[in-house]
């Protein structure tokens, strides 16, 4: 069992046709996804990729079945991308573009809160690596061959650590069953909670790994759900033990604005609560591989 995707969830590509949307859609294809086809309004009808185009999500909907879709789409058009992938009755959407402005985002979680919850669309992005089950299937910008199939789920706000930390526990002998990037902008879709209540009702799942950084009230809110539901051991890596107060570092919504949100606030706050922390981005593997040895 997977959350999110699987090797039969029916995948579209909405910005199907430009040169990035081809380029990661090929690859998403080639890793063996269930892409189903793409949008990009205008050209509905034609085919790419060998595999049909439509004008709307809601076509893509009602033609091919698609239940899932990753916006490749420009940053002032993205936001009308993500809610027209919720209108159209999409059930998870990634959104890989960076850069949509942060009023758009909070039209877009306005819009999906108009959906009953259990009818409402579960996004992740923007700004994020997207999600893979590996060996299964892969909606997202990432590295497939260094992901291999295992017991270990793993979120994170940043795309190049949750490579890194695939790489470290694949050289270690250690599989992931997800891993979700839910991106590093201000405001995003989802939070490192709402996929550790996922991976926490994951039978294959037997351990968590969230990789956070400074900004936000995020990693405290998934350390409490942790300490009060979670039954399997959680790792965590807080990027920006040396970030100044009040200068962004790297992701637009890494900035420390307020008390606690700074990352040695954040790792003592989740050591009270139990968490089990790994002290430098080279030790992921190894901290994971140290906790998995204890069950």
């Amino acid at each position: 069992m997977t959350i999110l995707i699987d090797e039969k969830t029916r995948i579209i590509v909405q910005g199907f046709t430009g040169k990035i949307g081809t380029f990661h859609a090929q690859e998403m294809i080639d890793y063996g996804s269930n892409v189903v086809g793409g949008v990009t309004p205008g050209k509905g009808g034609q085919t790419h990729l060998g595999l049909p185009v439509f004008n709307t999500v809601r076509e893509a909907v009602q033609q091919v079945g698609a239940e899932a879709s990753i916006v490749f789409v420009p940053p002032a058009f993205a936001a009308d991308s993500i809610m027209e992938a919720a209108d159209a009755g999409i059930k998870y959407c990634v959104s890989i573009t960076d850069g949509i402005p942060t009023q758009d985002m909070m039209t877009v979680k306005n819009f999906l809160r108009r959906f009953p919850r259990e009818e409402r669309m579960m996004l992740t992005g923007p700004n994020c690596a997207g999600t893979i089950s590996p060996g299964r299937s892969m909606l997202g910008i990432m590295p497939g061959h260094i992901y291999t199939r295992g017991n270990v789920g793993v979120v994170g706000r940043s795309g190049t650590l949750g490579y890194e930390a695939a790489d470290q526990m694949r050289l270690l002998g250690i599989g992931i069953s997800t891993s979700v990037g839910i991106g590093g902008d201000p405001i995003i879709g989802s939070s490192h909670l709402d996929v550790l209540v996922k991976l926490e009702a994951d039978p294959e799942t037997k351990v968590a790994l969230m990789i956070g950084e400074i900004g936000g009230p995020m990693e405290v809110d998934a350390g409490i759900f942790f300490k009060e539901n979670m039954t399997k051991p959680l790792v965590a890596y807080i990027a920006g033990l040396t970030a100044p107060e009040g200068r962004r570092m790297g992701h637009a919504g890494a900035i420390i604005s307020s008390a606690g949100e700074s990352a040695a606030e954040k790792v003592a706050t989740l050591k009270e609560l139990g968490v089990t922390i790994c002290p430098t981005p080279s030790l992921m593997g190894q901290t994971v591989a140290e906790v998995m040895a204890k069950m």
